[in-house]
């Protein structure tokens, strides 16, 4: 049986039709249209499906919807404000680190979460970061350095090492 549930998803309150155990993921995409979080595996174990719970990266291919409640939920389309790409995004656009482009939602949502805690991670700690997103292109570098140039971009320069 269907609710109507109340979730805040890039800064606007949405009213949508779900059974409370109804993954966030799908009423993301299925009810509001959002199609930067992917269905990869369904299992929570490759990322596609990321999102920002509050500033904390979560999988949502199986977190049921009414264990958000008033969270704010921020997709790939909520990072950037009013047309301005967010700093993690534009640094993926210019180290190209997408080939196929499955990943990079969860990427790009990781490493965000990532920056907002760490402004300046090491090269480890980003490795750690994105461990539980998955990607079979081979772009591991380019997303390494894309993530160190975002950092840089929204924090200030740093000297790498």
């Amino acid at each position: 049986m269907a609710d109507n549930l109340i979730i805040n998803v890039n800064g606007r309150p949405h009213t949508v039709q779900a059974a409370a155990d109804t993954p966030l993921l799908y009423v993301l995409r299925n009810e509001l249209g959002l199609n930067g979080p992917h269905y990869g595996c369904g299992l929570e174990q490759c990322g596609a499906c990321m999102v920002l719970v509050g500033a904390e990266a979560k999988q949502s291919c199986k977190l049921p919807v009414s264990e958000v409640g008033h969270k704010q939920i921020t997709t790939l389309e909520g990072l950037s404000v009013e047309a301005e790409l967010h700093p993690v995004q534009i640094a993926f656009i210019e180290q190209q680190a997408a080939q196929c482009g499955y990943c990079i939602n969860g990427m790009i949502i990781t490493a965000a979460a990532l920056l907002w805690k760490n402004h300046h991670p090491s090269e480890v700690q980003i490795r750690s970061a994105l461990d539980g997103n998955l990607c079979r292109c081979g772009s591991h570098l380019r997303i390494i350095n894309a993530v160190t140039q975002a950092a840089d971009l929204m924090w200030g320069e740093v000297q790498h090492g």
